[in-house]
Order: C-alpha cells, then sequence, then structure tokens
C-alpha cells in the first residue's frame, strides 16, 4: 500500500465510521461526512470532493455494507480500478 492510499484509507475511515450501518446506499453516508457532499479527502497530489468520489464510484460499490471495512475495501478498490490512485 503506498502512503497516498494509506493516508486515503483512514480518512474514509474518520469520514465513514459515525454512518448508521448497514448502509444501503452512497446517500446514507452522507450524514456521516464532516462536510455533507462539501467534504474533501485529500492525500499527496490526490484530492477528491465526496461528490468527486459518488461519481467515479457508483459502479464499484455493493451496497449494503454491513462494517466500515468492507465499504472502504470497495472505496479503495474501486478508486485504484478508476485509475484515481
Amino acid at each position: 500500500m503506498t502512503d497516498i492510499e494509506a493516508e486515503l484509507r483512514e480518512q474514509f475511515t474518520q469520514a465513514f465510521e459515525n454512518a448508521e450501518f448497514p448502509v444501503t446506499s452512497q446517500m446514507d453516508l452522507v450524514p456521516a461526512l464532516p462536510d455533507g457532499p462539501g467534504t474533501t479527502f485529500s492525500a499527496g497530489d490526490r484530492s477528491l470532493s465526496a461528490m468527486e468520489l459518488a461519481s467515479k464510484l457508483g459502479g464499484h460499490q455493493d451496497f449494503p455494507y454491513e462494517d466500515i471495512e468492507s465499504l472502504v475495501d470497495d472505496v479503495m478498490a474501486g478508486l485504484k480500478a478508476e485509475d484515481v490512485i
């Protein structure tokens, strides 16, 4: 795992840890975000808003998620598949 991946994984975990699981859609995650849809995740030269994240990951998520680990794992896998990281 690169430093960028590790930093983003940590940010996603912190941002989504307060979500009410199970999470059945991307919209279930919005209330957990510190700045709602305006939340930004940054690591190294990468920066993504929550809205960008949602648009890039739509086809890579497998709702519902029962826990934070599986959610973040799929977020990271989706970002890799989309060549974002």
